[in-house]
């Protein structure tokens, strides 16, 4: 997949709460995502202090989206029990609609995995909803494989995906 070094990833700061705020009201967020109030007080939690690193994406200077990685072994993730113990758990979403059917989730997802790789993680791992079909689109055409569909630990089922060093260097 060519690179596209336009998309950049930005620090999240508590300025750009509103912006977040907007995109998780989108309609095409709504339902993937929870309550934009509690995702942004959530945010605030991890804000400076804990092990996620959140990021605004932009392209050619204009944000669009959100993502962010964690330790996937850091809070409790039985659906991530078999990844390696240094695997990265990513999660996004595009928030501005005007970027949407673009495929732009798919290459910037692509570029940040890749980042996250050469900094030395073994494995990125995601765990979507196997209902939506979109976010799956993206994660595949970023090179994510499917592993399997698990129980996550607040019960709902989700479908377990890995972007690895050895497919990163043939994606």
């Amino acid at each position: 997949m060519p690179q596209n070094d336009r998309y950049t990833f930005r620090p999240l700061t508590r300025a750009d709460y509103p912006l977040i705020r907007g995109w998780l009201d989108q309609p095409h967020v709504g339902g993937w995502w929870g309550d934009s109030a509690i995702e942004i007080a959530l945010m605030e939690e991890d804000f400076g202090n804990g092990p996620t690193v959140m990021r605004i994406v932009e392209l050619d200077g204009n944000p669009f989206a959100f993502v962010q990685d964690y330790p996937a072994h850091h809070w409790p993730a039985p659906q991530f029990a078999d990844q390696p113990r240094d695997a990265r758990a990513i999660d996004t979403f595009l928030g501005d609609p005007a970027y949407l059917g673009q495929g732009h989730v798919k290459r910037y997802l692509h570029q940040r995995s890749e980042h996250l790789i050469a900094k030395g993680y073994s494995a990125i791992v995601v765990d979507a909803d196997p209902t939506n079909t979109r976010a799956l689109a993206a994660y595949r055409g970023a090179g994510f494989v499917p592993v399997a569909e698990r129980v996550c630990d607040d019960g709902d089922m989700v479908l377990v995906m890995t972007y690895r060093r050895q497919m990163a260097k043939t994606a």
